[in-house]
């Protein structure tokens, strides 16, 4: 069908009225009630983590790794590599709204000989015997799909939620990436703590292991009392290359995570007891789904299904094009942008799949199974969320508890070594009950340090799991020349209740 240019205006005025015109259903965030309150609290009022919550445990080292981490990490650069694809998925899936315009410019040639006969006259008619032409043309053409059914915006729409899940990806990537920082930092100084604390009970125990040796050169010790003694002594030694293994596998750990080779990694591990513990506490549940990266991420991929349902179903309507082309073409090049060589052309079409064997069909049920399977993970997110915060704050109370109960086991088990040390030197007391008083303070000491880390470790896990200071509102949106549309039409943001 060939239209006028002035038809071709109605057709186009109609498409803009129609554009607007969308299959639905529109997107609506699922049900998911927070809970009233957590189950367990903290005394301290509501302290939500701050960007940078590392820095509360005033430790110049772990700052460090941490910016090196936010820097060089692998992880964080792949996320972000994802982020950019996802942009120029954005930007290819936008193109659609606006006319494509293709140029096009040609020059034909052509020269014909006449035909002669006799040697003589081919010759005079290679001179003179030919006719020569020449046709210059410039021309364009406009192609435009009038998305009459919403599939090129709802296309776009799912590019864009898809956009800003790549988004909150890597926050979560960069969130996860951090807290493994400061978890394997705190797991290096805690083997420090421990290799500290065996290398104290090993000199104590040599000490005493010399002094029974004195005491049996003297007759008052017996073989067995030193063998006892030898073999305390022999089995803490054992400990110390197994806990400067761990030590060191921690540190080539850090490399890993600051995107560096183990050779390349430097650090002086001190200990826990020189950190400070930061206060953080949760507010209210209500606010925690705003605060968590994962969860923004399963609820834009839920978006972005939901706009290929849309896709998926306008794919079953006809599709309406509209082409025009206009150009200048002439035998004569001087002449070719005169007003009488002017071409000018315009159509539209409607095409409609009449049997595709159930192609659609299918398309459309894969993308609702894929809604669906979207679905129970966002719901899984938000359950998973308040886990985390729960069995966090759950952590962190009872290892804080069992600290202070360590602290004053370790307390006791000191003032009964002392006095069982003092009796063996002073042959008042056996070699039995030295042993036995060793032994409970070695390993209080030892348990010590490795509840003191699972503390820093319920600290930071509960910064992870209140979003390490993240919101939706920190989340960079797509530039504007990445959703071009030219039918305004709300942007899928996060956390909104309506699809665009």
């Amino acid at each position: 069908m060939t239209l006028s240019f002035s038809r071709l205006g109605t057709h186009a005025g109609l498409a803009l009225i129609l554009a607007g015109c969308s299959l639905g259903p529109d997107y609506r965030r699922p049900d998911a009630a927070p809970p009233i309150a957590y189950r367990q609290t903290l005394p301290e009022a509501p302290i939500w983590p701050t960007p940078d919550w590392w820095r509360g445990f005033a430790s110049p080292d772990l700052d460090r790794l941490i910016a090196d981490a936010e820097g060089i990490n692998n992880n964080i650069a792949a996320a972000a590599a994802r982020v950019r694809q996802a942009d120029a998925q954005l930007q290819s899936a936008g193109a659609g709204l606006l006319p494509g315009i293709t140029g096009t410019a040609k020059d034909s040639w052509q020269r014909s000989y006449s035909r002669v006969s006799g040697r003589s006259g081919l010759i005079t008619g290679l001179k003179s015997g030919y006719t020569e032409s020449r046709a210059p043309q410039v021309d364009a053409s406009v192609s435009y799909e009038i998305d009459l059914w919403g599939r090129v915006r709802a296309t776009r729409d799912a590019a864009l939620a898809t956009a800003l899940a790549s988004r909150f990806d890597q926050q979560t990537v960069a969130l996860t990436a951090v807290t493994s920082v400061a978890t394997t930092w705190f797991t290096a100084l805690s083997y420090e703590d421990r290799l500290s604390v065996a290398r104290r009970n090993l000199a104590d125990a040599e000490q005493i292991l010399a002094a029974i040796r004195a005491r049996a050169e003297a007759g008052i010790a017996s073989e067995l009392d030193i063998a006892q003694q030898e073999a305390l002594v022999s089995g803490v030694r054992a400990q110390i290359p197994g806990l400067q293994s761990n030590a060191e596998q921690q540190i080539n750990a850090l490399g890993l995570l600051t995107g560096r080779l183990p050779e390349d990694i430097r650090v002086d591990p001190g200990t826990l007891n020189a950190l400070s513990l930061p206060v953080v506490s949760p507010g209210l549940p209500s606010d925690l789904l705003l605060r968590r990266p994962d969860v923004a991420n399963a609820e834009a991929q839920l978006q972005s299904a939901s706009a290929n349902i849309r896709a998926a179903r306008a794919a079953f309507y006809p599709q309406i094009e509209i082409t025009g082309s206009g150009g200048w073409q002439s035998t004569a090049l001087a002449t070719l942008f005169g007003p009488t060589s002017i071409l000018a052309s315009a159509a539209a079409s409607a095409t409609q799949t009449i049997f595709d064997n159930g192609a659609k069909a299918a398309t459309f049920a894969q993308e609702q199974a894929r809604y669906d399977e979207l679905l129970a993970d966002y719901r899984q997110a938000v359950i998973q969320a308040f886990t985390d915060v729960e069995n966090a704050l759950t952590q962190w109370r009872y290892v804080s508890e069992q600290e202070a109960l360590y602290i004053q086991a370790v307390a006791v088990a000191q003032r009964a070594s002392d006095i069982a040390r003092a009796q063996l030197l002073a042959g008042t007391s056996d070699i039995v009950t030295a042993l036995q008083a060793q032994n409970t303070l070695f390993n209080d000491l030892d348990t010590l340090a490795q509840v003191r880390l699972q503390r820093f470790d319920a600290l930071v896990a509960l910064y992870k799991a209140l979003g390490g200071g993240w919101t939706v509102t920190d989340t960079e949106q797509p530039a504007p020349s990445l959703l071009v549309n030219p039918f305004p039409a709300a942007a899928i943001l996060p956390r909104s209740t309506k699809a665009p």
